[in-house]
């Protein structure tokens, strides 16, 4: 643990995200802002408490796109580097969700991974800070954009280390929209069928999705008797509550994976934000009072200050 680790808590970095994912929507007039309300404490909890990880590789402001990964290409790098060395101690991290990105950058900017200076590069032609996360984005180790894989990527890599005899988990934090898709099941059939006890994922299940409201898309209905039915082992929790997630994940589960499903508020600590419902997806704001207003009211919310939209 390091210093900054004993003077913060989970909720002291759960805000930080928050309020940078703010500052940044209102400044660029858009962005995955509900994504943070609903994930912030998840994703602060697994960087800051749970996931054993070595200290970053990469350098604090992400470089350019290098490319992809080629013969000629030998220096390609993932952004899997932000989240420290690839060894057989360490936890690996897969973000499903690529949309979350930003939610992401945030956490690693929060938790001393990578430099405030990174996020002035987002979604700028030629930079590797993607809206949409791809595997040279800083945390980001494979693509995952097609909703649906990131468990079962993650369980293929959590079969090859313990065949390998590494002692590190493979953690995924994945979205409820992902129960939508057959993949997602077959990846947590195959982790049992294979005892693959080092898989672990929390899933944020908010109940949005592009379209509006799951269960308006697609109900998914018992997300945890499916898991179960498919040999995995699933507990409800608070996804505000980090305590909820220390003990959630000291659960037995010998020869099966352990998936957290988070319940959590897509409004969390910006209430106004509900008078958009149910288009959470993304905000984009629809006029220059109805920005000013949200900067206002959303700042009021999270105890911080307005956004200055002088040079925004």
């Amino acid at each position: 643990m390091t210093a900054w680790q004993n003077e913060r808590t989970v909720e002291d970095v759960a805000h930080g995200i928050r309020r940078r994912v703010f500052e940044h929507t209102i400044r660029n007039n858009g962005g995955y802002l509900s994504q943070a309300c609903s994930a912030a404490e998840q994703l602060a909890w697994l960087y800051h408490d749970e996931l054993r990880l070595g200290p970053p590789t990469l350098p604090m402001i992400p470089e350019p796109f290098g490319g992809v990964p080629s013969a000629d290409n030998a220096g390609y790098r993932t952004g899997a580097g932000y989240n420290g060395p690839a060894a057989p101690q360490y936890d690996r991290l897969f973000i499903a969700p690529a949309h979350y990105a930003l939610v992401a950058y945030a956490t690693l900017i929060e938790t001393g991974r990578m430099a405030p200076e990174g996020l002035e590069m987002f979604n700028r032609d030629g930079s590797s800070v993607e809206m949409i996360g791809a595997e040279h984005s800083p945390g980001m180790e494979v693509h995952n954009g097609t909703l649906g894989i990131g468990l079962s990527t993650a369980a293929g890599l959590a079969w090859g280390r313990a065949r390998r005899g590494d002692t590190g988990r493979t953690w995924v934090f994945m979205s409820d929209g992902e129960v939508q898709e057959g993949q997602t099941w077959e990846a947590i059939q195959a982790a049992a069928h294979h005892r693959i006890d080092s898989l672990y994922a929390i899933m944020d299940v908010n109940d949005q999705q592009c379209d509006g409201a799951m269960s308006s898309v697609m109900d998914v209905r018992d997300i945890k008797a499916k898991i179960e039915a498919f040999g995995g082992v699933a507990v409800w929790i608070d996804g505000h509550d980090p305590d909820a997630m220390r003990r959630a994940v000291a659960i037995p589960h010998e020869g099966r994976p352990l998936i957290l499903l988070a319940r959590t508020d897509p409004a969390r600590g910006m209430p106004p934000l509900m008078a958009r419902f149910p288009r959470l997806h993304y905000v984009r704001f629809k006029s220059a009072e109805e920005r000013a207003r949200m900067n206002r009211e959303i700042a009021e919310a999270l105890g911080t200050d307005p956004v200055s939209l002088e040079d925004a």
